[in-house]
């Protein structure tokens, strides 16, 4: 149904929670809501509650920011946009592939790993781009936090109710 925005009290970003955590949040009085959506609940005896687009705690909460985004299959095809690095293809079944093969001595991290369809993947086999004559299309990098929360908000649909909220 509907995703809540939850800043930290000095307003930086801490996660997305479901609006059923988002409510008990407000009903235990732990958040200040800075932006309603249009979504609403039913409550007791009839009543009707708006759900919170963006909420702020009250109190402090002290995070240990993490400098680099960790390593998964998921992350991969997230930074990638599901899309195939050598054919372009979108969706479908993807896979992780390593431009540098493990059995030449390639590592297992975002800098020599694409998605990639099936079809490029067994074109590829225990090759190198170059060798198996497929171009990739962008060269593979290790993503911030900062923009998988970005890409994160843009797949909910979250980015404009945000910039309300900060602007």
């Amino acid at each position: 149904m509907a995703h809540c925005i939850l800043l930290n009290a000095d307003y930086s970003f801490l996660n997305v929670v479901s609006w059923r955590r988002a409510m008990c949040l407000v009903a235990k009085q732990k958040v200040e809501v800075l932006k309603y959506s249009e979504h609403t609940v039913g409550c007791v005896e009839g009543l009707r509650r708006a759900v919170p687009a963006v909420m702020r705690l009250i109190k402090l909460i002290r995070t240990i920011y993490r400098a680099r985004v960790p390593f998964s299959k998921r992350n991969v095809l997230i930074r990638d946009r599901f899309r195939c690095a050598y054919c372009g293809s979108v969706g479908g079944r993807l896979t992780v592939d390593h431009i540098i093969p493990r059995c030449r001595g390639g590592q297992t991290d975002f800098d020599n790993c694409v998605a990639c369809c099936p079809t490029c993947n067994a074109r590829k086999g225990g090759r190198t781009p170059t060798e198996a004559r497929l171009h990739l299309r962008r060269r593979p990098y290790q993503p911030t936090i900062s923009e998988f929360i970005r890409l994160k908000f843009a797949a909910l649909g979250l980015e404009s109710v945000l910039d309300e909220v900060l602007l």
